[in-house]
């Protein structure tokens, strides 16, 4: 007979355990769909699947003190309170933009490690263990990043949670999609049971088909994702240029209504299309 797999509850926390257990901070209510919670919502997801061990508020400090600085560093050079704010808005999206870049990076690495690891999972089932087991046995294994994060789902399982429940929340706290796969996989084993040695070898070879198509197909897009780079990088090249040229052309700019109309108009079409570019960039590289 069968079991159904309870759910896990949760656990409450207790002053007396503050200084054992890192409390998690997260800044999205998860409520409603507001613009704000959205934001903090991107802003949880960002820290999560970067694995960057930072405390999130201390990376909005670094943002801060990251925009303050430039912004006071150009407005020292050149006095001009525009350039000045531009620098400023640079300089609170460049730690963002670095955390973007630590979870491409990491995503690519569990996006090339999961192979692997389904297979090694396989033969330590076919071998007669257990998949609570098999999963201990593959964690200890893998290296990080995957191998963390199954480390968690393990010391999770350690404290009597399913596997099931364990491992379920591994595709959010990776961003990787194919993951789904593989928590599917093990929730449906432990509740309906089947071969899972097949199972886990087909996902296996599934997850190396779709990198081999994800990488065919980024070698096919880079001089159109090379371009939509190049669209954000030049404008902001062309200003610095101008203002080498003539340290006084964004003052005569701004001296005029058009001028000032045409500046900041610029300035938030640029923001807005740097935000819908690398959203498609994003959803192209999804996997």
């Amino acid at each position: 007979m069968v079991t159904q797999a309870t759910p896990a509850a949760a656990i409450e926390p207790q002053p007396g355990f503050a200084g054992i257990v890192r409390e998690e901070i997260r800044y999205s209510a998860g409520r409603d769909s507001s613009a704000s919670d959205t934001v903090n919502g991107s802003f949880d997801r960002l820290m999560l699947q970067s694995g960057i061990q930072t405390s999130p508020a201390v990376w909005l400090m670094l943002c801060v003190l990251t925009g303050v600085a430039l912004g006071g560093f150009i407005f020292v050079l050149t006095e001009m309170v525009p350039l000045a704010v531009l620098a400023g808005v640079i300089g609170l999206i460049i730690p963002l933009a670095a955390a973007a870049g630590i979870r491409s990076r990491r995503q690519s690495q569990i996006r090339h490690q999961l192979p692997e690891a389904a297979e090694e999972l396989a033969r330590a089932a076919r071998s007669g263990r257990n998949i609570e087991s098999a999963l201990h046995f593959v964690a200890g294994d893998t290296a990080a990043p995957l191998g963390d994060e199954l480390r968690l789902s393990v010391r999770r399982m350690d404290m009597g949670i399913d596997v099931g429940s364990a491992v379920r929340d591994l595709p959010e706290r990776t961003g990787v999609s194919s993951l789904t796969m593989l928590t599917s996989a093990i929730s449906l084993h432990q509740d309906t049971g089947g071969d899972l040695v097949l199972v886990l070898e087909r996902l296996a070879a599934s997850v190396r088909d779709r990198l081999h198509f994800v990488n065919r197909m980024r070698a096919a897009t880079i001089a159109s994702r090379l371009g939509a780079i190049m669209m954000l990088v030049f404008p902001p090249l062309i200003i610095g240029f101008y203002v080498i040229q003539d340290p006084q052309y964004l003052t005569n700019l701004m001296s005029s209504f058009w001028g000032r109309l045409t500046f900041w108009t610029g300035v938030i079409l640029q923001i807005v299309g740097a935000v819908l570019i690398f959203r498609i960039l994003q959803k192209t590289a999804k996997f």
